[in-house]
């Protein structure tokens, strides 16, 4: 370990001649020179993921269990985009935390072919999750860009031919090393300091493709803001209320609010991780740098736990067939008495083709607040269609 030490702060040159060494061979032949954790950040990172994992994986499946047994959710784009997201996170809680203990706890050295399709997999998760987060967002802007031909626009099978494209892309990406374009070497340029076999190249192209996914789903927000905040301009002058324009500008602050948090969450999970990818391209990295590598990664699984509480249960039709499913799960089991008077009637699945609604809580006697992105692009749907209307 201390040849890898010595190997990390030299030049490219100097780095290559010291491949020679037969202790610096055998160490990276058993891949220790990528086991850096110390046994105290062992058992930190550990307890992150054996938290993480199970319940990333217990939410999104919930999620998933929810869209496949309610027929008007499935029926619906919105819901698709979700439901690809809750699968991409799923993936992520099985590959990322069983691939990472089992390598940085266990100790585990897996040969190239074993580890690369072990890595692929967790590169597949993390992919399809980014970019279903994508579609989600282009979905939510087309629906208050286009809200008039929303429905003829993104029909179901559009929205399914844009999640086989999604997948066929992200399953083909994530498993190029194992296709064959690795490292031919372990430690000797152009291989990673992060992840052994994977060379620099491929390693820069998913970082830089990942972070364009990103600056794409936040650009898409940004312009949900600005149309929704032009929009409430639009309406409060048609109307002449300063009473409802103001309550109309109270609901876009919350749309920023929620734009805000989004932005929050996503870049203090990914960017992180990606420059320490970006840097392992141009730099050398010490052991210290790949320590912190090895805690920024995990702050994507923690991403992928947030993912159905930012996207999917915030959705009241969603949260409402949750109950209705426990509904009836619990008639089946004899509790009718306990939940019979919790779930209300679903929206009729004759519209199968607006966004999803979020919102605080299921509709009762008082008016809910709306301060999610989906639910207020959707409540501005008639008042757009209104608008376009007029100047046509």
């Amino acid at each position: 370990m201390e040849q890898w030490e010595v190997q990390t702060l030299l030049g490219p040159a100097e780095a290559k001649e010291n491949t020679s060494s037969p202790i610096v061979n055998s160490s990276c032949e058993n891949l220790e020179c990528y086991m850096v954790l110390t046994w105290a950040e062992q058992t930190a990172i550990g307890s992150i993921c054996l938290l993480a994992g199970p319940i990333t994986f217990l939410e999104n499946a919930l999620v998933l269990g929810v869209i496949a047994a309610t027929a008007s959710l499935r029926r619906r784009p919105s819901y698709l985009f979700i439901a690809s997201l809750a699968l991409a996170d799923v993936f992520a809680s099985c590959f990322f935390t069983t691939s990472f203990l089992d390598f940085h706890l266990f100790r585990r050295s897996d040969g190239p072919t074993a580890y690369l399709f072990k890595l692929g997999g967790v590169t597949m998760a993390f992919t399809g999750s980014v970019g279903s987060l994508l579609l989600t967002a282009l979905d939510r802007y087309l629906c208050i860009q286009q809200a008039s031909s929303y429905k003829v626009l993104l029909t179901r099978r559009r929205a399914v031919l844009g999640l086989l494209m999604l997948w066929s892309a992200t399953v083909l990406v994530s498993f190029l090393p194992l296709i064959g374009w690795r490292c031919p070497t372990v430690l000797t340029l152009p291989c990673s300091r992060l992840f052994p076999y994977i060379n620099q190249g491929y390693l820069a192209l998913w970082a830089s493709f990942t972070l364009v996914l990103l600056a794409l789903i936040l650009g898409a927000y940004a312009l949900i803001l600005w149309k929704a905040h032009r929009h409430e301009l639009t309406m409060t002058s048609l109307q002449g209320a300063a009473g409802s324009g103001q309550a109309r500008m109270r609901m876009d602050i919350r749309l920023a609010r929620t734009f805000g948090l989004i932005l929050i969450i996503l870049v203090s999970c990914w960017l992180p991780a990606l420059s320490f990818m970006l840097a392992d391209v141009s730099v050398l990295l010490t052991r210290s740098q790949q320590r912190a590598f090895a805690f920024c990664s995990t702050l994507c699984l923690v991403n992928s736990a947030v993912n159905p509480l930012l996207y999917a249960m915030r959705c009241r039709e969603l949260r409402v067939a949750l109950l209705q499913l426990l509904q009836r799960l619990c008639d089946n089991g004899r509790c009718r008495k306990a939940t019979e008077a919790l779930a209300p009637g679903l929206p009729s699945t004759r519209d199968n083709n607006f966004t999803a609604i979020t919102e605080d809580e299921v509709p009762g006697n008082r008016t809910p607040e709306r301060n999610s992105v989906a639910e207020v692009v959707h409540d501005q749907q008639p008042d757009m269609r209104r608008i376009e209307e007029m100047k046509e």
